[in-house]
């Protein structure tokens, strides 16, 4: 008889794509997971694994059962989360994904709020990057995601949250940084910093540079916000920062200088995602409410 734990098995082994690292990632020794596989593959009468291969590679019919593999294991842990959920309300460890840009300058307000109204809850934070966290979000890997938009995977709930201005900051002894008002055309040319092209920011810094007729500095990619800031107040380039990141205690204004900008404005649209049909879906969207007021609170106040 076919097993979750075999139907398991072949999908940490379809992800690492070495028996070694599989065993690793299931917490059992290797021989035993080789067996199991070659049992699975016994029981079904057909190889699913190409054993002579570096990396491991599946056969057709493995990749075939591993999509639907994976769909099993993720409907076995939303029936068993359902089943907790009954009993505890909003509760235990959700596995929550979020972008480095927003993270950091958000997220202690939220998880403060949320302790508040729910102390037996518990955040397993993990920044990373967004299009690389949807797709461990559809494999089960993260529970639920805060990222910018655009979002894809047809399996996902997508809940537009809020959208957050953007402003072009320099270096403070630039001269634009003294206009009373900068126009576009003034930015003809001018070299702007940015995150590595794998982030959302990346992708929306080109375009404002194209619309702009800017340049973006290639060789100059940021792995934070952080390093953005820091890196055009020591003269480097011009960036883009957000609104939340601004008016941060640990961001804010200290070394570079906002722009007056006249006729131009930017921002960019922020998202909490989760599965369809997950058991907690309701606890999501209560996480993701209070995500979108705590943001639309700082957003309505005051600047630093």
């Amino acid at each position: 008889m076919t097993t979750l734990r075999q139907l398991s098995y072949l999908v940490a082994l379809a992800d690492s794509r070495s028996f070694r690292r599989a065993a690793d990632a299931v917490h059992i020794a290797q021989p035993t997971l080789s067996q199991q596989l070659r049992a699975l593959e016994a029981r079904l009468g057909v190889t699913l694994v190409e054993r002579n291969e570096s990396p491991v590679q599946l056969t057709p019919i493995g990749r075939d059962l591993v999509t639907r593999a994976r769909r099993i294991l993720l409907d076995v842990k939303d029936a068993e989360d359902m089943v907790r959920r009954s009993r505890a309300g909003i509760a235990g460890t959700i596995r929550f994904g979020v972008t480095p840009t927003l993270g950091p300058y958000l997220m202690p307000r939220i998880v403060a709020s949320l302790h508040r109204r729910f102390p037996d809850l518990r955040l397993y934070i993990r920044e990373g990057i967004p299009d690389e966290q949807a797709r461990e979000l559809s494999r089960g890997e993260l529970d639920m995601v805060l990222s910018p938009l655009p979002v894809s995977g047809s399996d996902l709930h997508i809940e537009p949250l809020f959208r957050e201005p953007l402003h072009i900051v320099c270096p403070p002894e630039h001269p634009l940084g003294r206009a009373a008002k900068v126009r576009r055309a003034d930015l003809a040319g001018i070299g702007f910093l940015s995150l590595d092209r794998r982030h959302h920011a990346h992708r929306q810094a080109r375009e404002i540079c194209d619309d702009l007729k800017a340049t973006l500095l290639e060789d100059y990619e940021g792995t934070s916000l952080d390093s953005l800031r820091q890196m055009c107040g020591s003269g480097l380039g011009f960036a883009i920062l957000p609104e939340l990141y601004l008016r941060s205690e640990v961001g804010g204004t200290d070394m570079v200088t906002r722009l007056a900008m006249a006729g131009w404005s930017a921002s960019r649209s922020l998202a909490a995602v989760w599965r369809h049909g997950s058991a907690y879906a309701d606890s999501y969207a209560t996480i993701a409410d209070t995500i979108a007021t705590e943001a639309r609170t700082i957003l309505a106040g005051p600047a630093l």
